[in-house]
């Protein structure tokens, strides 16, 4: 007798179990399977990248000479060094600042040291900024040292300073190289592949932080893509993003993926916690849909809170979605969401943007697919999967 396939009973299985003609049609045939392969390439980017430690390939980025680490990229890739420059300060005992690529193009000469390691994070390596600083930079401070993180083995970072001896390159699985417009498990692998500079002397370690950090991812996936799917659907016209400190840098990027995935028809807003009443609290009202990248640190956590509950007095953010664990019951209403994951803390504020991105990335999918677009290219051509190349202006800086 043969086997009966089980019935999808989530919404995740239900989209990935239709035809592929009707995904191709619908336009999330590549953006789906990248958000659901994140925790199996995780553990895979971990096990490269304690490789690449171990066998010293990443030796000659760690000169004691440089003056601190600068991380840098534009938009998403800009975000991942937000995500990870406290951290790795923190862990290196070195200065490390996170710049845009933009901002290095026109005034690198004020904003880094000449004598920095640049980490430059890059899904296809082809954008214009990033050959642009990688050049001047080259010719430029000859005391500067280059790592390139990127996903795309034919792209220009890649492959065209092959013989520089001052670049060394990390490549990641071609797995990680998206198909789709947005940033999805790109952003994770070149985020937690940057969270292996702080692992030279634990790589065992790192490599457990990965695991675990995949294990709470595949519980989001099971667990909580409904309830995402849910409230992503649900007559909010705005929505703001909130974290502190590392997870700043991923209420950044998630607020990009709503507003890249909506085609900018949800307004967003990414700020910290204790920044929010500093004028920015003005944009939300009863309408308004909140998510709070809630830290573990207890210190942290009261202020967090305190702000959660202030809005609840004013009627701001009616509806929300918490990602933390054990969060105050007088934070939580019958509408909110609550993505409750105890080993959120055993995994540190400082690699929880990995989770905080997983949940921002659903939350996008869904509105996309709620407002009609097609989530592999929903900007109805206003953007593009790499940058079009422009024009470089020589003096700048």
């Amino acid at each position: 007798m043969s086997a009966v396939n089980p019935v999808p009973t989530t919404e995740i299985e239900r989209l990935l179990t239709r035809p592929s003609a009707e995904q191709e049609a619908l336009g999330y045939v590549h953006t789906l399977r990248e958000i659901v392969q994140q925790p199996a390439t995780w553990v895979d980017t971990a096990a490269q990248v304690s490789k690449a430690i171990e066998s010293h390939q990443l030796a000659s980025a760690f000169d004691p000479a440089l003056r601190g680490i600068v991380l840098t990229g534009s938009g998403s890739s800009h975000y991942i060094g937000e995500s990870l420059a406290l951290g790795l300060q923190a862990a290196l005992h070195t200065p490390v600042q996170a710049v845009p690529a933009g901002t290095l193009l026109t005034h690198w000469h004020s904003a880094i040291p000449n004598d920095a390691l640049l980490v430059s994070f890059a899904r296809s390596g082809d954008s214009p900024e990033s050959a642009g600083v990688v050049d001047a930079l080259l010719a430029q401070a000859p005391d500067c040292r280059h790592l390139f993180i990127t996903c795309n083995a034919n792209g220009h970072l890649a492959t065209h300073y092959r013989n520089e001896p001052r670049v060394t390159v990390l490549l990641l699985d071609e797995r990680t190289n998206d198909r789709s417009l947005v940033m999805t498990s790109s952003f994770t692998n070149l985020m937690l592949a940057g969270r292996g500079l702080a692992a030279r002397s634990a790589p065992h370690a790192y490599r457990q932080r990965a695991g675990l950090a995949a294990d709470l991812a595949t519980r989001v996936l099971a667990e909580y893509t409904d309830p995402l799917a849910v409230i992503a659907r649900r007559d909010f016209h705005n929505i703001a993003f909130l974290g502190s400190g590392v997870r700043f840098g991923a209420a950044r990027e998630s607020a990009l993926k709503m507003l890249e995935m909506s085609g900018g028809q949800v307004q967003t807003l990414a700020e910290t916690f204790l920044g929010l009443r500093h004028g920015p609290m003005s944009a939300l009202d009863a309408r308004s849909l909140v998510v709070a990248f809630v830290s573990a640190d207890p210190a942290v956590r009261a202020y967090e809170c305190d702000l959660l509950r202030e809005l609840a007095r004013k009627g701001l953010g009616t509806h929300k979605v918490l990602v933390g664990a054990d969060l105050p019951a007088d934070m939580i209403n019958d509408v909110d969401v609550v993505v409750d994951l105890p080993g959120l803390a055993a995994l540190g504020d400082e690699d929880a943007p990995l989770i905080d991105a997983v949940v921002g990335q659903l939350l996008a999918f869904f509105r996309c697919l709620q407002l009609g677009f097609k989530p592999d290219a929903p900007s109805q051509g206003v953007l593009t999967r790499v940058v079009q190349g422009f024009a470089l202006h020589g003096g700048a800086a």
